[in-house]
């Protein structure tokens, strides 16, 4: 389970956290971390802080964007302190640490993501996450700091990944276990564009005055967990939704033409 999973820190800002949160990961089993447009760099300060958790600095990936980090990822779950405009489904770290545990046994990777220190995520990027997860802390001093809030997720991980099958079905998770392995959120996310631009295809969506209808889709098919067939068996049926009004349009034109003369 430990070894599918990747901890995604965005845009972060110290180095420090950086190489604390490196010392929580290998703390608890967990050696994949995935910088996202990092302020600041793997320097000495990012090596001491790790206390001999340098391997896991030396091979952390970097990427541009979120996108790029989470894209092979079957299930992605932001840290979020702030309720959203649009709900999403929200969990306590030892309900993810049991979805994790179940996208795990299905064979996906999974990305936990973590946000700014002054800021956390923006509602987009947490609009690419399938759940968020909130840290209970005493209401009158709230505020964790972002390597603090890794060590939580990850003592949640290693515990989830020491209870056996029986107690894992117990706990709050997806009670299913899937014929196809998840989708990854490349593979939702290029179902989603499919669906919008179906969906403008055949008038019911104004692409100029979208409001939230694909922000509330994406929930919808993240709350699912969509596996592969899943998806292909939806982009197969929106290209023949597209085949077929294109057919429309051209016996449309002809009719017109005929008409013309």
């Amino acid at each position: 389970m430990l070894d599918n999973i990747l901890i995604v820190m965005v845009n972060t800002t110290h180095s420090g956290n950086i190489g604390a949160a490196a010392r929580a990961m290998k703390n608890m089993g967990l050696s994949r971390l995935v910088l996202v447009d990092p302020k600041a760099e793997i320097n000495d300060e990012a090596i001491q802080r790790s206390s001999r958790a340098e391997d896991i600095l030396h091979n952390a990936v970097i990427t541009e964007t979120l996108e790029q980090a989470i894209a092979d990822c079957g299930l992605v779950v932001g840290t979020s302190a702030r309720s959203r405009n649009i709900p999403w489904p929200l969990m306590n770290p030892r309900q993810c640490a049991a979805k994790t545990a179940q996208a795990a046994q299905q064979g996906s990777q999974i990305a936990l993501v973590f946000g700014r220190e002054s800021s956390g995520l923006t509602n987009e990027e947490l609009h690419l996450c399938h759940a968020h997860v909130h840290i209970p802390t005493d209401e009158n001093f709230s505020s964790l700091n972002v390597s603090q809030a890794v060590q939580v997720m990850c003592y949640e991980m290693r515990l989830a990944s020491e209870v056996d099958k029986q107690s894992a079905d117990e706990a709050q998770a997806w009670g299913v276990d899937w014929d196809h392995e998840l989708a990854s959120h490349a593979e939702l996310n290029g179902m989603l564009q499919h669906m919008e631009q179906t969906m403008v295809d055949i008038g019911f969506l104004d692409p100029n005055t979208p409001k939230q209808t694909m922000a509330r889709l994406r929930r919808l098919y993240q709350r699912a967990g969509v596996d592969k067939m899943e998806i292909n068996i939806m982009r197969g049926m929106f290209s023949a939704m597209q085949r077929q009004q294109a057919s429309l349009k051209t016996a449309d034109n002809a009719e017109q033409d005929g008409d013309s003369h």
